[in-house]
């Protein structure tokens, strides 16, 4: 694009301000620049912005008549402590995979900083006693889990393939790729490992104008976990622009996507279970939940905004309503607690461009230090002066024409790292004591039993959900250790 051409289409924006200081750029600052304005399509930019703050006046104002919150119709909820359709719907899970049908996104763009680490956070090892990193766990499930769906379907080792796309952030991507070409993909095909980038909106002021970080830079930052969606559509390389997620997932025929965080040790990757529910349903889009622990518990729950399905946050939930219970069953009316799990059909994921311009992007007022357009200097402001914008993945939620929510069992499938080591809850601590008392619970569950203060951790290659271990029915296990292989577990008797 000429540079007369880019400048008159960013006049025509109202946003020709961030040309004003193109007279001091040298030639390489000049094309910095260019290139960025022209990756940026600031038309997109203007209209999330006038969404964004239309949405917040439209719930500031005291006349707005907001749509009720209601709790979850019955039948659009349903919980895995039904033994008998657990096992129907991983049937069904387990087919589709076996029909090479199902992919699944992991949202790993965050760094360990709170954690004291500046490596991607799927890096970090939680202390367990074979120091895997989450990426190796999460890479291990699904490893193991194609060479179950190939089992349960008569097929040869290595016909069924999961696909794994891994949204990195700008600054996280190189060291993920890293660490992944390192550790030889833990095994998984390189192929079939797939880096994408989340991306990132401009910082704005407060009237909408896109602010310039330097002269020949513009601020930029994350657009959020829900920046999900648009990243499927951007090209994985500049190499090949044609090349997105959903071009990949179209050529392998993928119909059904897992999309989960990266913090959470229990996950269950492309669970069986979520997807047969989900596809037994019919549903294009669905969550996994888990019961809130307690009325009072800091999480946002899946329930309704008038008829439409949403994810309220607990702040928006009146005491009254966070107290109520199902007088048959005395659980929480608004229990259904959110974790950032989700299944799709890719239909959806295609569709979900049609509806992008009328989803309200969320504001969060900072601190950009920026240049002054005036004197060209540097300021560092020590009050809120633009804003950040950004959208959650759950978002699409109210979109939705077929939607269904799983409930599922904490102690089994959520325990988020999210804080630093000591804090005593949600930290690794948390996450390593979690996913040792799942493992005993796996040999518990097939027969055997465990010496009190004994600890064995049991390779995801091994079992994925506490399958495979027959064999130890009976035995009893008094000596710790690491089983990479089945007969291994005959050293800890």
């Amino acid at each position: 694009m000429s540079f007369d051409t880019l400048q008159k289409r960013y006049e025509a924006a109202g946003q020709g301000h961030l040309f004003q200081l193109w007279a001091n750029l040298n030639n390489q600052e000049r094309a910095q620049l260019q290139a960025q304005l022209e990756a940026l399509d600031i038309e997109r930019v203007n209209r999330i912005y006038k969404t964004a703050v239309a949405s917040e006046a439209q719930l500031s104002d005291p006349n707005y008549q907001a749509d009720a919150i209601e709790p979850l119709p019955k039948g659009a909820s349903e919980s895995v402590t039904n033994v008998e359709k657990a096992e129907e719907w991983k049937k069904i899970g387990l087919q589709a995979i076996a029909r090479n049908e199902v992919g699944v996104l992991l949202m790993a763009g965050g760094q360990g900083t709170r954690l004291g680490s500046s490596a991607p956070k799927g890096c970090y090892d939680i202390g367990l006693p074979s120091h895997k990193s989450l990426f190796q766990y999460q890479a291990e499930r699904l490893a193991r889990l194609q060479e179950v769906a190939s089992q349960e379907a008569g097929k040869p080792t290595g016909s069924v393939v999961i696909p794994w796309y891994i949204m990195t952030s700008g600054p996280t991507r190189p060291e993920t790729e890293q660490f992944f070409k390192k550790n030889k993909y833990f095994g998984l095909d390189p192929k079939n490992v797939i880096f994408f980038e989340q991306g990132t909106l401009p910082c704005l002021t407060m009237e909408g104008k896109v602010i310039l970080e330097t002269p020949s830079r513009v601020a930029v930052a994350p657009d959020g976990n829900g920046g999900l969606y648009a990243a499927t559509r951007s090209p994985l390389s500049p190499q090949d622009p044609s090349k997105t997620v959903l071009s990949d997932l179209a050529d392998r025929n993928i119909l059904y996507v897992h999309a989960y965080c990266v913090d959470n040790c229990l996950v269950r990757v492309a669970d069986p279970v979520f997807l047969g529910y989900s596809i037994g349903k019919g549903a294009e889009c669905a969550a996994k939940v888990v019961p809130k622990t307690q009325p009072t518990e800091s999480v946002g729950v899946v329930a309704c905004r008038g008829s439409k399905f949403s994810v309220v946050e607990y702040s928006e939930i009146s005491k009254e309503q966070a107290e109520r219970r199902d007088p048959e069953t005395g659980e929480l009316t608004f229990r259904a607690g959110n974790i950032a799990n989700h299944f799709y059909t890719t239909a959806f994921l295609d569709r979900v461009q049609q509806f992008e311009d009328d989803l309200a992007f969320h504001i969060a007022r900072k601190k950009i230090p920026h240049t002054d357009l005036e004197t060209g200097e540097f300021i560092k402001p020590s009050k809120p002066n633009g804003m950040k914008l950004e959208l959650f993945v759950f978002d699409v939620f109210p979109f939705t024409e077929r939607f269904a929510v799983l409930e599922v069992d904490r102690s089994e499938e959520f325990s988020p790292l999210k804080n630093a080591p000591g804090t005593g809850s949600d930290d690794p601590e948390s996450s390593r004591r979690d996913l040792l008392a799942q493992h005993k619970r796996f040999l518990e569950s097939a027969g055997a039993k465990v010496a009190t203060g004994v600890e064995i951790e049991i390779s995801p290659l091994v079992s994925y959900s506490g399958e495979g271990l027959d064999s130890i029915k009976g035995k009893t296990f008094s000596k710790s250790g690491i089983v990479e292989q089945l007969e291994e577990l005959d050293a800890l008797i």
